[in-house]
C-alpha cells in the first residue's frame, strides 16, 4: 500500500524552510550583500538603472524578456547581483598571480576565486613557476595559433557558454568552419539540449513557442521542474500579474521552492509594508524525482475520462489537421494503470485529479518547464509527455497557450541560432561557401559529453573555452580533472578567475574580457552587442561602466584575434575590419540567417526587442511529416535506473548562486546557509537509514560502469523531499553523475536522477 506523506502538498514544519515570500526585504538584502562584497564603481546604480531597457545593457544572468514598456526597475536580485559581481573593484592582475601559485589557489573556495576580482592583462601559464604570468596580446595570439594550425581541426574543441553575444559567437561558429571543425559544445548541452533535440521531433522547433504576450491572456500555468525564484526572478512580475488576474498556476517540482508558493513584489510600497504577499501556485504537488511523465499520463487519463463523460474536451478538429500518432499514445495511455501511476509519481490519484480539474477548465494553458524536466535520462519522453497533454486541447498555436522552456543563461538560446553548436545544419554550408568561399565540414561534431569523452582517451589535444566553467560545470568532474592536464592546448576567455582555470593544459592562457556593462570600444567607435531571450526576441545591449583596464579586449576581438593568429589568409574573412565595426558581423548574420534577422542593424535597439518567429507558434510544422507528433510513452519513470535500496539525487542551486558562480553561502529561499556540502533528507528516511541529524556520509554512484565515484564530507540535514529522494548542491556533486549517463536522444547529463547510496 502506497502511503503519501503530508509534504506531497504542504510544507513540512519540522524541516527547514523560509517562511518570508520569495522577493520582498530579503531580495533587497541579497542584493545589499554582494554590493559590501565587491564594491562596486560609482557608475553600479546608473547602470542597473538602465539595466535590460532600451539603450542601456542587457542582463548577463537569465534570458527573462525584457519588455518593451519598460518599469522604473527592471532587475531582479541575481541580475543585480550579476551585475555587481562584474563590477567589482577588485583585480585579479599579473601582482595576484605572481603571489599565488595554481596549487595554493587549488585550496581556495569557487566564492573566493572569483572574489580576487576582474582580470586584467592575458596571461600565460608557467609550468616551472606554477603561475600564470603576464604576456601580451601578440604573443598570446600567435602561441595559439601556432598551437592550433599544428593539430588536425578535429581535435580541437571550441566550447561556449552563454555569455558571449551573437556577434561574437557567430564569428566563434565560423571560426571553427573555417579551420574544419564542428566541434562547438555550448552550455546548452547540459540542461536544455533535452528541448532542442526533442522539441524539434515533436513540433519542429527547437525552442518555444511562447511569447511575454502570452502571459496576459493564458487561464492556467503548469510547472515542472523549475525554480523561478531562484533562477529567473523577473519572471515572478510576470506571474504575479497573470495570478491577479485569475490565472491559475499548478506546480509538479521534488523540492518545495518559495518563489512558485509565495512573492512580495520588491516595487509595490504595499507588499514592502502591510499588504499580504501574493500566492503564487493554487496547487503545489511534490513529484517524485522521474515521477512527471507518470504524473502527465495521469492527468491526460483524467482528460479522457471528462471527454468521454461530455464529448467537445478534446480539440479533435485541432488534433486531426495538425497532429499525428494520438492512437499509439492513447493505447499506452490506457494501460498505464492508476496504482502504477501512483507508484512511480509519489502522488495519489486523487491530487491527479484535482490538477486536472484546472487543466479541464481552462480555455488556454502553457506549460512550463525547467532542467527538472530535461536532465532524465527519460527526458525525451518528459517533454514528449508534456506536448501529449497540450496537443490534446489545442494550447500550443493560439495566444495564451504553448510550451515554455525557461533558459538560464542570457544568450544560450540566441548562440546557437547563429551557429554554436555540433550540428552541420547550425550554419548553412551554401551561405558560408557563398559569403566566405568556404567548404563546411559535413560531419557533425563533438557535443559536450562526447568531447569528454575524447579527452579522457587523448583523441583531444585542445579546448578553447568563450567564457564559462566548463571543467566545474561537468559531471564525472574527478576523471576529467585527472585527464585535462594531457591536453596539449587551453585557452579561457573569461572576466573572472574560476576552478577550470586551475587546471591547465601543456600550453595555456587565460584572457581576459569584457563585460556585458563594460564599454566596449573600437576603431570604429563604441559597439553594443546583442542577445536572444528566451522568448526569441533580439535585443540590443550597450554598455555603461569603464572596463577594469586598458588591455582588456572584447569577447568579439579575442575570437577575432586567435582566427587570424590560425587560419590561412582569406581576403573574404575580414577579421579586423568585423572587429572595428560590428554593424558588419550583423551584416553577416542577416545574410547567413535572412529568415530570423531581416534588417538586424535597423531594428538592433527595438523596444522590447524584436521576433525572430516560431513556425509552431503559427501552427506550421518543420516536423519529418509535416504535423505536430504526439509520443506514445514507453515508461512512467524518467530515471534511467531505479535507486533500488539506494535513493535517487537531484542536484541543486542555491539563491546566492548562479551556475557554478557563487556569490555567498545563503539559500535563503530554502531556509538554509553556511556549507553547502550538505546532504538534504526527509527525516522519515533519515530514521529508516538509521542516519542522525548532523552526522558526516560519503555518497556513492550506484551506476554499474566499472567507475567508482564518491563524494565525502557531506553532512545529513533534514529537508522537505519526498520518499527515496536526497539533494545537494551543483556543482560540489557533479562528481557522482557518469559521464555516459544522460539524456538518450541529446546527451544532456542526468544531474535530476542519479542513483546513489548513502555510506556513513
Amino acid at each position: 500500500m502506497t502511503v503519501y506523506r503530508h509534504s506531497a502538498t504542504q510544507q513540512d514544519p519540522d524541516t527547514p524552510y523560509d517562511e518570508a515570500p520569495a522577493g520582498g526585504w530579503g531580495s533587497l538584502e541579497g542584493i545589499a550583500q554582494i554590493a559590501g562584497e565587491a564594491k562596486p564603481s560609482a557608475v553600479a546604480m546608473k547602470i542597473l538603472g538602465t539595466l535590460n531597457k532600451p539603450g542601456g545593457a542587457m542582463c548577463s544572468s537569465c534570458a527573462w524578456a525584457k519588455p518593451a514598456k519598460p518599469g522604473p526597475v527592471e532587475f531582479c536580485e541575481n541580475g543585480a547581483k550579476a551585475t555587481l559581481w562584474e563590477l567589482d573593484r577588485r583585480r585579479a592582475d599579473a601582482a595576484f598571480f605572481a603571489d599565488h601559485t595554481l596549487e595554493e589557489l587549488k585550496g581556495w573556495h569557487d566564492h573566493d576565486l572569483e572574489s580576487a576580482g576582474r582580470l586584467t592583462e592575458p596571461l600565460r601559464y608557467d609550468v616551472a613557476q606554477d603561475r600564470y604570468v603576464a604576456t601580451s596580446w601578440d604573443d598570446a595570439f600567435a602561441a595559439i595559433g601556432a598551437e592550433l594550425r599544428a593539430m588536425e581541426p578535429q581535435q580541437a574543441v571550441f566550447y561556449a557558454s552563454g555569455h558571449a553575444g551573437l556577434e561574437a559567437s557567430y564569428l566563434y561558429a565560423l571560426f571553427a568552419r573555417a579551420m574544419g571543425h564542428q566541434n562547438l559544445p555550448q552550455s546548452s548541452n547540459m540542461c536544455h539540449e533535452t528541448t532542442s533535440v526533442n522539441l524539434k521531433t515533436f513540433i519542429g522547433t527547437p525552442v518555444g513557442t511562447c511569447t511575454l504576450e502570452d502571459f496576459d491572456h493564458c487561464d492556467a500555468i503548469f510547472f515542472f521542474g523549475q525554480n523561478t525564484g531562484s533562477n529567473s526572478p523577473r519572471f515572478l512580475h510576470t506571474l504575479k500579474a497573470a495570478v491577479d488576474r485569475g490565472c491559475r498556476i499548478v506546480t509538479f517540482n521534488p523540492v518545495r521552492e518559495r518563489g512558485l508558493i509565495e512573492f512580495a513584489d520588491p516595487q509595490s510600497p504595499a507588499q514592502m509594508t502591510l499588504a499580504p504577499a501574493t500566492k503564487m501556485s493554487r496547487q503545489y504537488y511534490q513529484v517524485k524525482p522521474g515521477g512527471d511523465i507518470a504524473v502527465i499520463a495521469g492527468l491526460i487519463k483524467c482528460v479522457l475520462a471528462a471527454e468521454e463523460a461530455v464529448p467537445g474536451v478534446i480539440d479533435h478538429e485541432f488534433i486531426a489537421q495538425h497532429t499525428q500518432g494520438i492512437d499509439a499514445m492513447l493505447e499506452a495511455v490506457h494501460a498505464a494503470t492508476w496504482p502504477e501511476i501512483e507508484r512511480e509519481s509519489g502522488l495519489s490519484r486523487a491530487m491527479i485529479e484535482q490538477a486536472a480539474e484546472v487543466y479541464l477548465s481552462a480555455g488556454r494553458s502553457i506549460g512550463i518547464y525547467g532542467m527538472g524536466l530535461t536532465q532524465h535520462v527519460n527526458g525525451w519522453l518528459n517533454l514528449g509527455m508534456l506536448v501529449n497533454l497540450l496537443l490534446l486541447r489545442g494550447n500550443i498555436g493560439k495566444l495564451g497557450a504553448g510550451i515554455s522552456p525557461v533558459r538560464g543563461h542570457s544568450n544560450v538560446q540566441g548562440q546557437r541560432t547563429v551557429g554554436v553548436g555540433e550540428k552541420a545544419g547550425y550554419m548553412p554550408a551554401d551561405k558560408l561557401k557563398q559569403l566566405f568561399d568556404i567548404d563546411a565540414p559535413k560531419q557533425d561534431g563533438l557535443n559536450a559529453v562526447h568531447a569528454c569523452e575524447g579527452i579522457l582517451d587523448g583523441k583531444v589535444k585542445a579546448v578553447i573555452s568563450l567564457g564559462g566553467n566548463l571543467l566545474r560545470a561537468l559531471p564525472d568532474r574527478e576523471r576529467l580533472e585527472t585527464a585535462w592536464p594531457r591536453l596539449r592546448l587551453t585557452v579561457h576567455v573569461a572576466t573572472k578567475l574560476n576552478r577550470s582555470h586551475l587546471v591547465p593544459g601543456e600550453v595555456s592562457y587565460i584572457l581576459p574580457c569584457l563585460g556585458r556593462v563594460d564599454r566596449d570600444r573600437q576603431a570604429g567607435g563604441e559597439q553594443a552587442v546583442s542577445m536572444e531571450d528566451t522568448f526569441s526576441h533580439i535585443y540590443g545591449s550597450l554598455g555603461g561602466a569603464e572596463p577594469p583596464s586598458d588591455t582588456v579586449k572584447s569577447e568579439l576581438a579575442i575570437v577575432a584575434g586567435m582566427a587570424e593568429a590560425t587560419l590561412d589568409p582569406n581576403p573574404a574573412l575580414k577579421w579586423r575590419e568585423w572587429t572595428a565595426n560590428y554593424d558588419l558581423v550583423r551584416d553577416l548574420i542577416e545574410a547567413t540567417f535572412p529568415d530570423d534577422f531581416a534588417q538586424f542593424n535597423q531594428r538592433l535597439m527595438q523596444p522590447g526587442g524584436f521576433y525572430r518567429g516560431n513556425p509552431a507558434r503559427e501552427r506550421v510544422w518543420k516536423t519529418d511529416s509535416g504535423k505536430a507528433q504526439f509520443t506514445a510513452p514507453t515508461t512512467l519513470s524518467a530515471l534511467g535506473q531505479a535507486p533500488g535500496a539506494g535513493m535517487t539525487l537531484i542536484t541543486l542551486r542555491s539563491n546566492d548562486q548562479f551556475n557554478t558562480t557563487i556569490y555567498g553561502f545563503s539559500d535563503r529561499l530554502r531556509g538554509l546557509k553556511g556549507s553547502r556540502m550538505v546532504v538534504l533528507i526527509n527525516r522519515a528516511e533519515i530514521d529508516r537509514l538509521g542516519l542522525a541529524e548532523g552526522q558526516q556520509v560519503a555518497l556513492e554512484t550506484l551506476v554499474e560502469d566499472g567507475v567508482h565515484r564518491q563524494v565525502d564530507g557531506l553532512t545529513v540535514t533534514p529537508y522537505d523531499l519526498p520518499d527515496s529522494c536526497i539533494a545537494g548542491y551543483y556543482p560540489e556533486l557533479n562528481p557522482l553523475v557518469p559521464l555516459g549517463y544522460h539524456e538518450k536522444n541529446s546527451a544532456t547529463p542526468a544531474y535530476k536522477g542519479t542513483p546513489v547510496r548513502i555510506v556513513p
